[in-house]
């Protein structure tokens, strides 16, 4: 490592360990809107991936291949649908959204739901129906039945939840389209990375880039150690 990129890290370490407002307000940001959205769209679609794993009706075909379409969508296309949608003149225009952590809040739920639904669709189906069905046998609540499969199925669905979570704190267009990267309000580290690195300020990017690089590194360690233990269970 030459001297300038040592002294650029330097500083990016002093920005996180010296609790810079500014930074820290930035991660803020990202990580409230990110778990907000994440939260209100965690169950919903959980709920969506178990009846479209365990239920057969008309249009499950069409719901499947639908969320399947919309994981490959570009975010920069979710914010432009957010965006058309929360402007003055679209049809929910009246709630004032735009260049709002709210307005981020519905993008970010936009582009975690496919993530969430496809995933936990694809881990119910794996899931020996069995579970399901021993327990509704045994007189067990549907809410109690379904809980006993998830408990079956806690490595996948977590790692579900990681992915979309993921998804989303890293995202850049729909924050940039939908927030508009206002300094203190919607700011976020993608679109905050995105801004210094165009003005030159180089630590302050890398500082918000090493709070990614280091949640990357704490989730798939826990995801490891998680996988580590259900492994003896299935064997």
């Amino acid at each position: 490592m030459n001297e300038g990129w040592l002294a650029l890290t330097q500083q990016a370490l002093s920005l996180l360990f010296s609790l810079d407002p500014e930074v820290w307000s930035i991660i803020s940001v990202s990580f409230s809107v990110s778990f907000a959205a994440l939260a209100i769209t965690l169950l919903p679609s959980m709920v969506l991936g178990f009846l479209l794993a365990f239920s057969r009706f008309r249009g499950r075909w069409l719901i499947t291949n639908l969320i399947q379409t919309l994981q490959s969508v570009p975010t920069v296309v979710i914010g432009l649908l957010v965006y058309l949608l929360l402007t003055r003149m679209g049809p929910l225009g009246d709630l004032k959204w735009l260049f709002t952590q709210k307005g981020m809040i519905l993008g970010q739920m936009m582009i975690c739901a496919p993530v969430l639904v496809a995933m936990s669709q694809a881990a119910f189906t794996s899931v020996d129906r069995r579970a399901w069905e021993t327990s509704r046998t045994l007189g067990a609540p549907w809410y109690n039945a379904i809980w006993a499969v998830c408990r079956e199925l806690k490595v996948p669905l977590l790692l579900a939840i990681i992915a979309a979570f993921s998804r989303i704190l890293t995202e850049v267009g729909c924050s940039m389209m939908v927030g508009g990267n206002i300094a203190g309000v919607t700011r976020n580290i993608p679109t905050a990375i995105a801004l210094e690195t165009s003005k030159g300020d180089f630590a302050q990017a890398i500082a918000l880039g090493l709070v990614l690089l280091v949640l990357a590194l704490v989730l798939n360690f826990a995801l490891g150690t998680l996988r580590g233990k259900a492994e003896p269970r299935s064997h």
